[in-house]
């Protein structure tokens, strides 16, 4: 059975992942590094893992596997969970593919090295509605496509 998973510590879309779970009967694990408040149905499972790096990417990449999807910014955790053979949404509705995810991962990379030398600051611009309909579009089709694959 199809589950998804949410990297949950930042993520801004989980109350639509439980709306799209809930229509569609699907399992939802929020994984996190500290407790956070979910609603409270048999449907969603709620893990908090040590606060240690990288402890929630890790707990969600041994579990996933194809059929499942995951929901999450994190680039290598997006890696990790597609050679899984995992669909991964961001959490502004751009999935990542295996024809992307190697783009994505030198653009974090060179990121990376610029705010190391002050070139870049900030964060991630804040989410829109626009990037919100993204992504109930991309995790509808994302679901969808699985299904299909399963019959």
């Amino acid at each position: 059975m199809t589950a998804i998973y949410i990297d949950a510590d930042a993520c801004p879309v989980k109350a639509e992942v439980y709306r799209v779970a809930e229509r569609y009967g699907l399992k939802v694990f929020v994984v996190s590094n500290a407790w956070m408040n979910v609603p409270r149905q048999p449907w969603i499972e709620q893990v908090v893992v040590s606060d240690s790096f990288d402890a929630a990417d890790n707990w969600i990449a041994e579990r996933v596997g194809p059929g499942d999807i995951v929901v999450t910014a994190d680039i290598p955790l997006a890696d990790r969970s597609l050679k899984a053979g995992a669909a991964v949404i961001g959490n502004t509705g751009v999935p990542f593919t295996p024809a992307s995810i190697g783009m994505a991962m030198a653009n974090r990379e060179l990121l990376s090295n610029l705010r190391a030398m002050g070139e870049v600051t900030g964060g991630p611009k804040p989410m829109t509605q626009r990037d919100r309909s993204r992504f109930l579009s991309a995790l509808d089709e994302a679901i969808q496509k699985i299904r299909r694959s399963q019959k």
